[in-house]
C-alpha cells in the first residue's frame, strides 16, 4: 500500500501538470490516442516475453512522433491524423494478440491496472521519469503556451513549432506510461485530463491551474485507494470515479464559470466560453 500511494500521488501530479497543456490546447484526443497506441508495444512485449511497460513506451513514442510529423501538413486537422493512427495502433495490437492462444495476468494488469503489485523499482522509475517531465514542462512552459494558443503566431515569431509539438506528444506518452500501473490503459486518460479540466473551471492562470490540478489528482488518487482498500473494489476505477465527482462539483459550483454562477449572473454559456 505504501508503494501504491507513492506511485498514485506521483502519477497524479505528473499527469496533472502535463495534462494542463493538453486541456489548454484542446487536444484531449491525443491522450486517448496515445493511451491506445501503447497497446501494440504491449502486445509485442507479451509475444516476445519482454517487459510490457518498455514495449508500450516505445510504441507510444513512435506513434506520437509519427502523429507530430504527419500533422504538420495543415491540410489535415490534427484530430483527423490522431484518429488515423489511434485506430491503426489499436488494430495492430489486436492482430498481434490474436496470434497467441493464451493470455497472462501481466497483460490484464497493464490494461486495467495493478497498483498493489508495484515494486520498489517501479516507484523509483515513476519518480525519476516524473521529475524529468515536470522539469521539462516548467522549462518550456512559455513556449508551450504560445504554441497552444496560436500556432501561426508562434511560427511567425520564430518558435520551433514542430519540435515543441513533438516534445509535448512525447511528454504525454511518458506521463501515460508511468501511470498505467495505477489505473490501467483503459482509464489512464481520466488521470491526464479530468484534474486539469476541473482546474480549468476554477482559474484562468496556468500556474494556478497546474497546482489545482495536481491537488485534485492527489486527493482523488488517495481517496480512491483508501476506498478500494476498505471495500475491496477496483482501485483504478475508484480513482477515476473520485476525479469525475470533483469535476462534476467544479462544473456545477465553480465561482465564476460553474453552472450556478452562470445562472446567478445571467451570462450565457457562449459569453463564459469567450
Amino acid at each position: 500500500m505504501q508503494r501504491a500511494f507513492a506511485v498514485a500521488v506521483l502519477a497524479a501530479v505528473v499527469c496533472a501538470v502535463v495534462g494542463s497543456f493538453v486541456v489548454l490546447r484542446g487536444m484531449a484526443f491525443i491522450g486517448d490516442a496515445v493511451a491506445h497506441a501503447v497497446f501494440p508495444g504491449v502486445a509485442i512485449g507479451y509475444v516476445l516475453g519482454a517487459n510490457l511497460a518498455i514495449g508500450g513506451a516505445v510504441a507510444g513514442v513512435v506513434t506520437a512522433l509519427t502523429i507530430s510529423v504527419v500533422s504538420q501538413n495543415r491540410r489535415l486537422k490534427e484530430d483527423a491524423v490522431i484518429g488515423v493512427f489511434f485506430a491503426f495502433a489499436f488494430g495492430l495490437g489486436i492482430v498481434l494478440i490474436s496470434t497467441q492462444s493464451t493470455y497472462t495476468g501481466d497483460l490484464a494488469s497493464f490494461l486495467f491496472g495493478q497498483i498493489l503489485g508495484l515494486s520498489d523499482g517501479d516507484v523509483i522509475t515513476v519518480a525519476v521519469v516524473g521529475a524529468l517531465l515536470i522539469a521539462v514542462t516548467l522549462l518550456l512552459r512559455k513556449e508551450l503556451v504560445t504554441v497552444s494558443l496560436d500556432r501561426e503566431t508562434a511560427a511567425a515569431s520564430g518558435l520551433p513549432v514542430f519540435w515543441l509539438d513533438t516534445v509535448l506528444y512525447v511528454m504525454v506518452t511518458l506521463a501515460i506510461v508511468i501511470s498505467l500501473q495505477a489505473v490501467g490503459n483503459i482509464l489512464v486518460l481520466a488521470l491526464l485530463i479530468t484534474p486539469a479540466a476541473s482546474a480549468r473551471m476554477l482559474t484562468e492562470r496556468l500556474g494556478v491551474m497546474m497546482l489545482l490540478a495536481a491537488g485534485i489528482g492527489v486527493v482523488s488518487a488517495v481517496t480512491g485507494l483508501y476506498v478500494s482498500y476498505y471495500y475491496n473494489l477496483a482501485s483504478g476505477g475508484l480513482i477515476v470515479l473520485c476525479l469525475t465527482l470533483v469535476f462534476a462539483g467544479c462544473w456545477l459550483a465553480a465561482p465564476r464559470y460553474g453552472l450556478f454562477a452562470r445562472r446567478r449572473t445571467g451570462r450565457p454559456p457562449a459569453a463564459v466560453a469567450a
